[in-house]
């Protein structure tokens, strides 16, 4: 897997200051995506040990909330094999902090709603996030007035809630 960005202060992708992991790959395409040159999964650097370590070592102050996955797409399938382990890793050393997640997936039944999508780790990659941002950008349904989001169809989901309830359950701050 490739990442298209690192962002060590982020304080727009999820709440409080976060580092924010930008992977590169998606096969969505949305028309008036923000982020399209991350669509290749080619584009950026390697997404090796000396990055992650990087990236756990930014997840250390006490002022960092947790960490955010964007894209590209998290929940490409090729993505989410390479996320999965290093997901675990966060999840195990700082169980304190949150994990964020943007896919233009759409969640249900503690998976992803598209076949195409889902791997042999899609529900455990699942359950440690705490926040997943779900659904397409739809350039119609673009409002900036929205907290987290980009266009009214898209949900932020409170994933605990939603695999203890069996239902989608949005996020409520």
């Amino acid at each position: 897997m490739n990442y298209a960005e690192i962002k060590k202060y982020d304080i727009a992708n999820g709440e409080g200051v976060r580092v924010s992991l930008f992977v590169s790959g998606c096969r969505r395409h949305c028309k008036g995506c923000f982020n399209g040159v991350a669509w290749d999964f080619g584009y950026g650097k390697p997404f090796d040990e000396g990055v992650q370590e990087e990236i756990l070592e930014a997840l250390r102050p006490y002022y960092i909330a947790g960490l955010s996955l964007l894209g590209g797409d998290p929940f490409e399938p090729e993505n989410q094999r390479a996320l999965l382990p290093f997901v675990r890793r966060v999840k195990a050393l700082y169980p304190q902090k949150n994990i964020w997640c943007y896919t233009g997936y759409t969640f249900r039944d503690g998976s992803l709603a598209e076949r195409q999508s889902v791997t042999e780790g899609t529900r455990e990659l699942i359950s440690l996030i705490d926040i997943l941002v779900d659904g397409p950008f739809v350039e119609e349904k673009k409002d900036i007035r929205l907290k987290f989001r980009g266009s009214s169809n898209q949900r932020v989901l409170d994933v605990k809630r939603s695999l203890e309830e069996g239902r989608a359950v949005l996020y409520l701050p």
